[in-house]
């Protein structure tokens, strides 16, 4: 079933958000590495697309669960566009420290607030279904992204990248601005029946859960989107190679998103997830020894249906899960665990890279989505058992 018409704008508003963060966020690493920075600067200016995201993204829940989310997702799409036009405007390592703070943070207020909007304007019933159409959106913009990185990057100076990408940021702002979001009609009341501080909803084992292996899978994706560029470069891909893996990763979780109204008739939601976490293990278990272009889009490709599978359960879960109320802020905070992994994730890692190498960095991620499969399993029986 298709989502009403108001919901398919506000899906068209993240999917033109998504494709700027997506693409300057390989426009970024690809522009470092060509100034000789390390993997660890690599690391840090990754981290920095989601550390104010992973410091405001709870207030950010809260004010839309207020105030509704036309203000905050016009404020966010401005600074994404502003971000993205800097490092257009003024050469060099220093500014690109402060692009990638306001991008993450623009697109972290416009994520929470498409996050929620999708759920509080569903029915039960079809909340999972509109979530997938918000994951597709994700997918095609993730795709998108990076491919267009990759040939402007080609054909043109890195500017002009970032250039495109205030261009389609400025999208999204006037997309917003055209009114169109105010016809969404809640199906739950966007009210607070309950209050309380953001670590009470972190004590429900339910949202604890989803939580957890949410924050593992996101991990997965992100890793992925902060190793394969420096990967491909020490390999000597060219730049629209590294675009195409990461566009066969999008492709797939398209694809997977795509079949998930016919798999969610067959499997629970704990059973996707578990089997996520068991595809994705598998992946990065492998990628050390995968180094040519075509075997590096194929186990792109399979992590993208891990991955791809996740983000409309988990989300519907939460949805499910959160007090009445509260649900722009139980977004929120799913939000900020995942920008504090990829806060901590680059650094840690692309640290351990430089030093180790990135066998161990893919292998240690091996290690942390194994640990989250007891209780993946744990819930799916019991899922079984209802």
């Amino acid at each position: 079933m298709f989502p009403s018409v108001p919901l398919l704008h506000l899906i068209l508003v993240a999917l033109t958000a998504h494709i700027a963060l997506a693409g300057v966020r390989i426009t970024t690493s690809l522009y470092a590495l060509s100034m000789h920075a390390s993997e660890f600067t690599v690391g840090i200016l990754i981290a920095l697309f989601s550390l104010f995201p992973m410091l405001g993204a709870v207030a950010a829940g809260r004010l839309i669960d207020r105030i509704g989310i036309l203000r905050p997702m016009m404020a966010g799409s401005i600074a994404m566009a502003l971000g993205c036009a800097l490092p257009g405007i003024v050469d060099g390592l220093p500014v690109l420290f402060l692009a990638t703070m306001l991008i993450g943070t623009g697109f972290m207020v416009i994520q929470v607030a498409a996050q929620h909007m999708v759920g509080a304007a569903s029915a039960a019933e079809q909340r999972a279904s509109n979530y997938s159409w918000l994951a597709l959106g994700f997918s095609v913009s993730g795709f998108t992204g990076p491919v267009l990185a990759g040939l402007i990057i080609d054909d043109a100076p890195y500017f002009t990248a970032y250039l495109v990408f205030a261009g389609v940021a400025a999208a999204a702002f006037v997309l917003v601005a055209s009114g169109k979001l105010s016809e969404i009609h809640l199906h739950r009341p966007a009210r607070h029946t309950e209050t309380g501080k953001a670590l009470d909803l972190l004590r429900l084992p339910e949202m604890r859960h989803i939580f957890i292996v949410g924050m593992l899978l996101s991990s997965a994706w992100d890793l992925f989107t902060f190793v394969l560029p420096i990967h491909g470069a020490r390999s000597g891909f060219a730049a629209s190679t590294i675009g195409f893996i990461l566009g066969c990763f999008s492709t797939a979780t398209f694809l997977v998103r795509l079949a998930m109204p016919l798999i969610a008739r067959r499997l629970s939601e704990w059973q996707v997830l578990t089997g996520a976490l068991v595809l994705a293990a598998l992946c990065y278990a492998v990628f050390p020894f995968v180094r040519q272009p075509l075997s590096l889009m194929v186990v792109a490709a399979i992590l993208g249906l891990a991955v791809g599978s996740a983000q409309p359960n988990m989300l519907a879960l939460l949805h499910h899960v959160a007090p009445s109320g509260r649900a722009g802020e139980a977004v929120g905070i799913r939000v900020t665990i995942g920008n504090a992994c990829q806060v901590f994730l680059p650094l840690a890692f692309g640290g351990a890279g430089a030093a180790l190498g990135l066998p161990v960095v893919f292998w240690s991620m091996t290690a942390m989505i194994c640990a989250g499969l007891p209780i993946a399993w744990r819930k799916t029986r019991l899922s079984k058992a209802e």
